[in-house]
Formats: C-alpha cells, structure tokens, sequence
C-alpha cells in the first residue's frame, strides 16, 4: 500500500485528473476499476474519482508497490544554466524578462524554451523537486513570440496558474508594449479588425470585415482557419524623422497581432521582416544588426485581486527594453 498527501500544488483537482498523472502510464479505466474496488481510497472511503482534492487529502493506493512503478514515467528534467531575469517572484507565480531569441514553449521536444529554463530554476532554487513534476509542470501563462522581448507570466503553483490564466482570458490584466514603427504617428487611437492565421506559413492577415465560417468548420472559403475579431490601442511616446516609438495595449491576444494590425494601416514595426518594409529593415540590420522586430512587452497592470494572488492587487511592474532596442531608439529620435 503507498499513501500520498496532498500537497499545495496538487490540490484544486479532481482526484481522477491527479491519478492520471501520478501513474501517467495507467489506462483510464484501471483507475475506474481500482475505485470500483476500494483499491484506490480518498480519506480512508470509496471515491469515484470526481472529487476535488483539498491540500491535505489523503489518497491510498491498495497496489503491488511492482504495479505502481510500472504505471509511472519518469519525467525527464534538462538541468540548464537558466540566466532567469526575474523581475517578481513569490509562492505562486514569477514574473519573467524573457530576451530576443528564446521560445515561450518549445515547438519540438530538442527544443530549449523558456518553460524549460523556469523548471530549472525552480529545482535549483529547492522551490520544486522533481518528484513534484510528477503531477504539478510550472508552465507560462502568456506567450511571447520568439524575437519579442519582455514580461512573461509564469504560475509556479496550482492555484497561481489557474488564477492568471483566469485574468488573460477576461482580459483584466493590461497589458503594455513599446514598439518603433515606421511613419509619424500624432494620435492614440484604438483600432480593430479579423484576424485570420495561415497554418502553413505561419503568419496571418488582417481584413476589416469577417471571413466567413462555413458550417461551422472553422475555416474560410480559402480552408485556412476562420477569422477571430482583434482589438489593439496605440499612442505615441514620441515621433520624428519619420519613426514612431508607439506605446500598445494589447486588447485581444492574437497571433502576431500587433505586428499585423500595425502592418495593416501603413505603419509596420522596425525590423519586422515578415510584416515589415524590406528598406527600412535593411536598413536596421546594417546599422545595428538587427534582423528581428522591435517589440517589447513593457508593462503589467493587475487588477483589484483576492485568493492565491490578492497581493498583485492593483500592483504595476515595468520591464525597460533591451539595449539594441534603446540604441535604435537613441538613433531614429
């Protein structure tokens, strides 16, 4: 018989959810069967699975010690030097200044990502064990694209995780870019438009009317996917000599939307070689070697909290750019 505790980061869940990742190798419906039987218990009674764990619970497994083990994977940890700039840390989540040229996620699994670099830093620091990464993976709560730079939100537990994921999805938490685009830009103003993703070529187009959804597909008349509405609001900071160093808040959270929805209305982001212009590109990268765009995740603004994270209540951090981008800044203004 093996009995587990219960901890921090593993309550919140239902009880079935939790034995499919303690014994990740185990079918669904041996967990059923085993608490069919009494053979898996929560709190010393028969469970059915759908219970939501608190911290504390008790679960016993009635197995061969041999039938556990082999139900379980070992989870493969890359032990890396991290170099995490972490602007905000507490028991819950971290606050992340991710640089040009490093994944949110990895897009194959050689990959080193930022979601790698956060475990390793964490199991560094004695805030994780590996044993933990059994049934709780601290992940990312916002993606950056690869060559954007700037403010990534990481849950170190359970409940930090569920409640940031909560805020982006109801779009409480603000979110603040800096960007340089070419043409002089005199006036904020708040612009919208649909969105639609190529999956193929990975970039996307911005219409100002809806592509149709046929019969519910979820694609377009072309079979690429159908459009998502997108919101983005801008103001200058400063503008000459043909530049414009524009502050955005980022409404609706798209795929590339800030650099397409820019691209869109004649002012393309600096360096930006997807959606960008070729002169203005080529002409960063031979002054400062620059290939990438220059966009930055700049500034957080919480909203009134309560639960796991009410000490973020109404709390702003900031996140100045990184040195190439201040150098073409320094140069174009």
């Amino acid at each position: 018989m093996r009995e587990i505790k219960i901890v921090k980061n593993e309550a919140g869940q239902r009880l079935d959810k939790w034995l499919a990742k303690y014994m990740s190798k185990a079918p669904k419906s041996f967990f059923y069967k085993m608490l069919r039987k009494k053979n898996i218990t929560l709190n010393e009674k028969k469970a059915e699975g759908s219970e939501k764990l608190v911290e504390g619970d008790i679960v016993r497994l009635w197995l061969a010690e041999d039938t556990i083990q082999g139900f379980r994977e070992e989870v493969e940890v890359v032990q890396i030097n991290s170099n995490l700039k972490v602007l905000y840390e507490d028991s819950n989540i971290l606050l992340i200044d991710k640089p040009v040229g490093v994944l949110s996620q990895r897009a194959e699994k050689k990959d080193i990502s930022l979601v790698e670099m956060i475990i390793s830093y964490l199991l560094d620091s004695k805030a994780l064990s590996k044993e933990d990464l059994m049934t709780f993976k601290p992940s990312i709560c916002n993606r950056l694209d690869r060559n954007t730079s700037g403010i990534v939100v990481a849950g170190k537990s359970l409940s930090g995780l569920q409640q940031m994921a909560e805020l982006f999805k109801d779009r409480t938490l603000h979110k603040y870019y800096r960007c340089i685009v070419k043409g002089e830009m005199k006036q904020g103003e708040k612009i919208s438009g649909y969105l639609v993703k190529n999956e193929k070529t990975n970039k996307v187009t911005v219409s100002a009317t809806k592509q149709k959804d046929l019969l519910g597909t979820g694609k377009d008349s072309s079979g690429d996917e159908a459009s998502s509405y997108i919101e983005t609001q801008y103001k200058p900071i400063k503008c000459s000599n043909g530049y414009t160093l524009l502050e955005v808040l980022l409404i609706t959270g798209k795929t590339h939307q800030i650099r397409a929805h820019l691209a869109s209305i004649g002012h393309p982001l600096v360096g930006d070689f997807k959606y960008g212009d070729a002169t203005v590109n080529r002409m960063v990268k031979s002054n400062f070697g620059i290939d990438y765009q220059l966009l930055h995740a700049y500034r957080l603004e919480f909203p009134k909290l309560s639960g796991a994270c009410s000490n973020l209540s109404d709390q702003v951090f900031i996140c100045e750019p990184p040195k190439k981008f201040k150098d073409v800044e320094k140069q174009l203004f």
